[in-house]
């Protein structure tokens, strides 16, 4: 179907069930931010489970519901299945579930949050199975009756809760009673900026003194939980596609950045083509490129006065320079009342590009869609004039590439490409030197003739292979025969530094602290696995049932501050009226703006 003019950041032809038709299509796209309905981007080739990627549904404070956007996930979901005939009677009647007598909540096991030595696999597939058991009525596991098909919110569960007061949120499982959501608390672009801007503080010294970094601010700077928590996550839907012969459906806020990380690293996990150097190219010109991650914006390849405005306040000694905060994050004083007329700004200008305004946001606002021409045609002229805006740049493709280089490291026999491959790509990515990364989606790439106009990254690669090649790769183990396929897993432990893309040594990142134990990554061993949400049941810490019609959220944003209110942090047994601790009121407040 030819989706352009449909979804214009999404690539030109999406492959959907063949029972959907364009009808459903269309009012299901009405439910999608940005109309980024579930599409197929992976089919795994022995069990036919697929793992589609959307964006957040439009469910508001109201609650709202669609039932096209519902046939479509569960055509999705019965793909792979000879019967689904308990699926259409489980999405039209709920009476299977009105006979448990369980209470509606219920609790991870308590060594995911005491201890610091679990096994996170068993604790996400745990709580996954329960859930999932629970909401479809099975009294027992039955061997061959493994599957689970699994919603995946790659946000934090009080992130995508509270999106609900700007129109959006999550799935309401009580509509989605084939499934099980599960959320991963991978942070928004705005805290892996400020995490890679720690980084830099921490390096910047040993670049003019003979001092290596201190291990310490580097520890403190989260980089290292971020990129555990996307490999956790990507582990814990191969598990979902490849061992429990699940459907896996991906979504974020918008789906174009921790959205393109998970499904990226997922298949790399389960397919040994894209562990390959054509594989790999296909991957990224397919998660990355046709479904529209924003490289413009989270690049910052173009011009933005706020580059010079830092330089010439860091030359003079201004607020820069004056507490070490770089531009962006939520330090430095000065930047106060700068940042409240950019969170204003974006509530009233014609055209919101920004969203730096809205709780959990990965990229613009939805362009004024208001009956003025006048104001369409002076926003059209703003399209013209693009600028790097400061605060929409991310290192989410870094990310992708640093969390690829973990799997390579820790399975040195299993990928046919180098570290220096993921290196070179890492610095064309910055370098515009060639057309692959420019504008932020397939369409306009194609408006722009970007093929014609420009030379390709992967002809540099290819015209220069043999550099590339990894000497240890053995293709008799890592072969794409049906049947043969060979899933690897990452070792969230064993994720360390990738000291040669920030210029440094091994030992100098990675090496023994002498005298003293190297500083542990904070929260590395616990799973990124925040919640999960079933039909009838809400496990995991910080999780409360969702809210229904007839509750809270019938009051408007009223009712939504209550329920905001008992989504505290909890340990142990979930109880909404348990007190929040002020760490978790302090992160909610900064959510919020």
């Amino acid at each position: 179907m030819l989706i352009h003019q449909y979804s214009p950041t999404y690539p030109a032809l999406l492959p959907v069930p063949a029972a959907i038709s364009d009808n459903v299509l269309n009012y299901a796209g009405r439910y999608r931010s940005r109309t980024r309905i579930p599409v197929l981007t992976y089919l795994h080739p022995v069990n036919n489970c697929t793992i589609t990627r959307s964006s957040q549904p439009l469910v508001g404070v109201r609650g709202n519901r669609s039932v096209q956007d519902e046939k479509l996930v569960a055509a999705i979901f019965a793909t792979s299945k000879p019967d689904v005939e308990h699926l259409s009677s489980s999405t039209a009647s709920s009476a299977s579930l009105e006979n448990h007598s369980d209470p509606n909540t219920m609790t991870l096991p308590s060594s995911s949050i005491d201890s610091s030595f679990v096994d996170a696999e068993a604790i996400e597939d745990e709580a996954i199975a329960r859930a999932s058991d629970d909401s479809l009525g099975r009294a027992s596991q039955v061997y061959g009756a493994q599957q689970r098909n699994l919603i995946v919110d790659a946000r934090p569960t009080v992130n995508a809760y509270a999106m609900q007061a700007v129109g959006m949120g999550s799935e309401n499982m009580d509509n989605y009673k084939f499934a099980t959501k599960a959320y991963l608390g991978i942070e928004n672009i705005h805290v892996m900026r400020d995490s890679l801007n720690k980084v830099v503080e921490a390096l910047k010294d040993s670049d003019i003194t003979p001092l290596p970094p201190s291990r310490e601010v580097l520890a403190k700077s989260g980089w290292l939980k971020h990129i555990s928590g996307l490999l956790d996550g990507a582990g814990l839907i191969a598990r979902q596609i490849g061992i429990h012969h699940s459907h896996a459906l991906i979504h974020c806020s918008d789906g174009w950045d921790r959205t393109s990380q998970l499904s990226a690293l997922s298949q790399l996990c389960l397919d040994p083509y894209y562990r390959t150097l054509e594989g790999f190219i296909v991957l990224v010109e397919k998660d990355w490129l046709s479904f529209g991650h924003m490289f413009r914006y989270r690049s910052g390849f173009l011009n933005s006065e706020k580059w010079f405005e830092i330089e010439n306040e860091r030359i003079v000694g201004g607020r820069s320079g004056s507490n070490g905060a770089s531009f962006g994050s939520p330090g430095g004083s000065g930047n106060a009342f700068e940042n409240a007329l950019l969170s204003a700004k974006g509530f009233f200008t014609n055209r919101n590009e920004s969203r730096e305004s809205f709780v959990d946001s990965d990229g613009e606002a939805p362009p004024y869609s208001g009956p003025s021409g006048a104001r369409r045609s002076s926003a059209a002229k703003a399209e013209d004039i693009v600028v790097t805006k400061v605060k929409e740049t991310s290192p989410i493709f870094h990310q992708f590439l640093d969390a690829t280089y973990q799997l390579q490291h820790q399975h040195p026999t299993r990928f046919e490409f180098n570290e220096r491959f993921l290196r070179r790509l890492l610095y064309h990515l910055y370098s515009c030197q060639y057309g692959t990364f420019l504008y932020d989606n397939e369409k306009q790439r194609v408006e722009a003739n970007v093929r014609q106009r420009t030379r390709s990254v992967w002809d540099y690669f290819l015209s220069r292979k043999p550099q590339f090649l990894n000497d240890r790769y053995t293709p008799d183990i890592d072969d794409n025969v049906r049947g043969q396929e060979r899933l690897l897993f990452p070792r969230v432990g064993d994720v360390r530094w990738w000291a040669e893309a920030f210029g440094r040594t091994d030992a100098e990142m990675n090496g023994p602290l002498p005298g003293s134990v190297a500083p542990a990554l904070d929260g590395s061993a616990s799973p990124v696995l925040t919640g999960v949400e079933a039909a009838d049941r809400a496990s995991g810490v910080g999780t409360v049932r969702h809210p229904r019609l007839n509750g809270a959220l019938s009051q408007g944003k009223a009712g939504l501050a209550a329920g905001l209110a008992s989504l505290g942090i909890q340990k142990g047994a979930a109880s909404p009226n348990r007190p929040r601790s002020p760490q978790a009121k302090a992160q909610l407040e900064v959510e919020m703006q």
